[in-house]
C-alpha cells in the first residue's frame, strides 16, 4: 500500500505544495479532477502552486467520449445509474424516519423511569447502522450486476495507467462526489492508485474510503440527515474523511456529535479543515496535524497516530 494523504480544501489556502516538499516529491505529477467536471483538466493555478508539470487523466472527458461512441455502454450505465438512485431515495425514506426515532428517544430524558430508556435508544441507533449497512450492500451489489462498467482492458485505461506510470505522485482533486467515483471506478482506478504516493483533498478524500457519507447539519432545503451515498475505493479503511466539517456540521453539538461517531463505527470520522494534513503508509497512520476525531461522547479530539 502506498503513502495516501488526505488534506484540507485547498481553493483559499493551499497547502499541497508543502506537504509535496514534506514527503519528498517532485514533478512529474498526474491529476484527477474529474470531479470538476466541465472544468476539469484547468489545471494552471495548481501547477503553479507545486512548481512542476501536472498531467491530468481526463478521466471525465474520456468517458464522455466513450459514452458518445459506445451506446451499449451508455445503456448499461444509465441502467445501472437508475438502480441506484432507486435505491438510494428508498434508502433516504426509510433513513428519516429510523433517525427520526432516535431523535425522539433522545427528547425522552425526562421522562419516568429513565433507566428504561439506555436500551431503547442503543437499539433505535443500532437499526440506523443496520440500515446504513443494508444500503451499502445493496449497492455493492448492483455495481457487481455491471461488470462491463470496469475498463479493466480498454485502451483508455491502458493510457491512463500510462501516465501514473510516468508520474512520482497522483493529486486527486474534490468536486461532484457522485461523479468523481463513478469515473474513477469506470477505469478501476483502485489497483492503479497502489502504484504511486496519492494526495487528495475534499471529495477526493471521500473517493478513497470504504464508504462515502454525504453530511450537513443545516442545508439550504432537506432535513439534513447525514446519508451513505456509495462505496468507495477503499484505499483507507475504517475512516470517513468529513471535507469542510465545521462549514457542514454543528460541531458544538455534542448529541449529534456523538450519534454520527457511533452511526459510523467501527469507522472513525474525522475532520479536514483548513490545513488538514493525514498521512498513512501501509494503512498506518503515521501523522496528523490539524485534524479532529468525533468520539462516541459528542467530544472533539485531536487525530494522533496511536
Amino acid at each position: 500500500m502506498p503513502d495516501i494523504v488526505f488534506l484540507g480544501p485547498q481553493r483559499h489556502q493551499p497547502t499541497l505544495a508543502q506537504v509535496l516538499d514534506e514527503l519528498g516529491l517532485s514533478g512529474p505529477l498526474c491529476a484527477v479532477t474529474a470531479g470538476w467536471q466541465e472544468r476539469e483538466g484547468e489545471l494552471e493555478e495548481l501547477s503553479a502552486h507545486v512548481g512542476c508539470r501536472v498531467d491530468d487523466l481526463q478521466l471525465y472527458s474520456r468517458a464522455e467520449r466513450l459514452f458518445r461512441n459506445d451506446r451499449a455502454l451508455l445503456e448499461e450505465h444509465r441502467l445501472r445509474q437508475q438502480k441506484l438512485m432507486r435505491l438510494q431515495r428508498f434508502y433516504r425514506l426509510r433513513l428519516h424516519y429510523a433517525l427520526e426515532a432516535v431523535r425522539a428517544l433522545n427528547r425522552e430524558e425526562q421522562t419516568p423511569l429513565r433507566s428504561l430508556l439506555g436500551s431503547e435508544k442503543r437499539s433505535a441507533l443500532n437499526a440506523v447502522r443496520s440500515l446504513d449497512r443494508r444500503h451499502l450492500r445493496r449497492i455493492l451489489k448492483v455495481h457487481q450486476e455491471h461488470p462491463e462498467l470496469r475498463l479493466r482492458n480498454h485502451v483508455q485505461r491502458q493510457e491512463v495507467e500510462g501516465l501514473i506510470a510516468a508520474s512520482k505522485a497522483v493529486l486527486i482533486a474534490g468536486g461532484h462526489i457522485a461523479v468523481l467515483i463513478n469515473r474513477m471506478r469506470l477505469f478501476d482506478l483502485g489497483e492503479l492508485l497502489l502504484q504511486r504516493p496519492v494526495i487528495a483533498w475534499s471529495a477526493g478524500a471521500m473517493a478513497l474510503s470504504e464508504r462515502i457519507l454525504l453530511f450537513h447539519d443545516c442545508p439550504p432545503q432537506g432535513a439534513g440527515d447525514a446519508e451513505l451515498l456509495e462505496t468507495g475505493l477503499g484505499l483507507v479503511e475504517d475512516v470517513v474523511p468529513l471535507p469542510q466539517a465545521r462549514q457542514r456540521l454543528l460541531l458544538d453539538d455534542s448529541q449529534r456529535v456523538g450519534r454520527l461517531a457511533k452511526r459510523m463505527k467501527p469507522a472513525l470520522c474525522v475532520t479536514l479543515d483548513e490545513g488538514s494534513f493525514i498521512h498513512w503508509r501501509g494503512g498506518r497512520l503515521l501523522a496528523a496535524r490539524r485534524s479532529l476525531r468525533l468520539t462516541s461522547q459528542g467530544k472533539l479530539r485531536p487525530l494522533n497516530p496511536s
